[in-house]
């Protein structure tokens, strides 16, 4: 009897390792929430070749763009959590955009299985020429001297660009105005214009303009400077101790993914990522490659959403935006 039993538990052992060795066996689809061009679509791009030789079954990209990637990840939600479906997405779309509404399509901590976070997208602040401010000091200055006079563009209303300088407001004590656009560029051009002060958005809109020297850039939003302005400090290095904020791109599972697929997912990532090229690339979009792993990545969630939901419930308070 008992070297039944012993031959039973082999069996099993040795067909679960042949089963998790075996994974994939078919096509894998990742979700990319946002259209063809966009953050998460650039950095699927990179990584998709790279993956499909390695997992020998090819990685489908599934571009599902709309509402700031909340259509993503509501499919993604919503599917079986068999390990052949994944989502790369803004951080906004877990963090920000369910606390707006008052019935969020989805559960941003309980319908998902964290990765890896993929890469960090610090925002810039930039001034108009004729702005007499060179950094974020004077900034504050002025802004003290002319309160609501200042005018700051951002994409948007609710996004990660229009939080972060409302922050700032708060960290500063001072009370930047805010004009949404549809989209960075018509931000940028209206503040090279002159018709708001100030813009705030990523580093590839504002790159050229400040190159060549129609905008003030006065300093970058994350923890670290960005490599394609080196130059330019951080708004914490300017007097607002503790201040980051930033875009960020992770890659998350159904709730309820095996740890066994989910860990998968995440090696085939970081061995994508390595691989020479693929920072040169990110640096190239204003961004820094920052592959954690599931653990890490639960962590970096639950502090980014107490970080913007705070923010949120302030401006809520004011007055200053209505859940939808």
């Amino acid at each position: 009897m008992k070297w039944i039993v012993a031959a039973l538990s082999f069996a099993l052992v040795t067909s679960g390792s042949a089963w998790a060795q075996a994974y994939p066996t078919k096509p894998v689809r990742l979700i990319v929430g946002g259209l063809p061009g966009t953050a998460p679509d650039i950095i699927a791009r990179i990584v998709a070749p790279s993956m499909t030789e390695s997992m020998g079954q090819p990685l489908i990209l599934d571009n599902r763009g709309g509402g700031a990637g909340l259509l993503g990840a509501q499919i993604t939600a919503a599917a079986a959590p068999d390990g052949y479906t994944f989502l790369i997405v803004g951080g906004g779309s877990l963090v920000i955009v369910p606390y707006l509404t008052k019935k969020p399509p989805y559960d941003p901590v309980g319908d998902f299985t964290p990765v890896t976070l993929v890469s960090l997208a610090p925002l810039v602040l930039a001034s108009n020429l004729e702005l007499p401010v060179k950094s974020v000091q004077e900034l504050i200055s002025l802004s003290k001297a002319k309160p609501k006079d200042l005018l700051y563009g951002t994409p948007g209303v609710g996004g990660i660009h229009h939080l972060t300088v409302e922050m700032l407001n708060r960290a500063a004590g001072i009370n930047l105005m805010h004009v949404p656009y549809k989209g960075g560029p018509p931000a940028v051009i209206d503040a090279i214009a002159g018709r708001v002060q100030l813009v705030i958005t990523t580093v590839i809109p504002l790159s050229p303009h400040l190159k060549a020297s129609r905008l003030r850039g006065l300093a970058v939003t994350s923890a670290k400077r960005t490599n394609v302005f080196p130059d330019l400090p951080t708004v914490a290095e300017s007097g607002v101790p503790g201040f980051e904020s930033h875009q960020w791109f992770g890659i998350f599972a159904p709730k309820s993914t095996s740890a066994a697929h989910r860990d998968r997912f995440y090696k085939e990532v970081r061995k994508a990522t390595d691989k020479p090229g693929a920072t040169a690339i990110l640096d190239q979009e204003g961004q820094l490659l920052a592959v954690n792993g599931p653990k890490a990545l639960n962590e970096f969630v639950r502090t980014e959403t107490a970080q913007w939901t705070k923010v949120i419930s302030q401006l809520v308070a004011a007055g200053a935006i209505e859940l939808r």
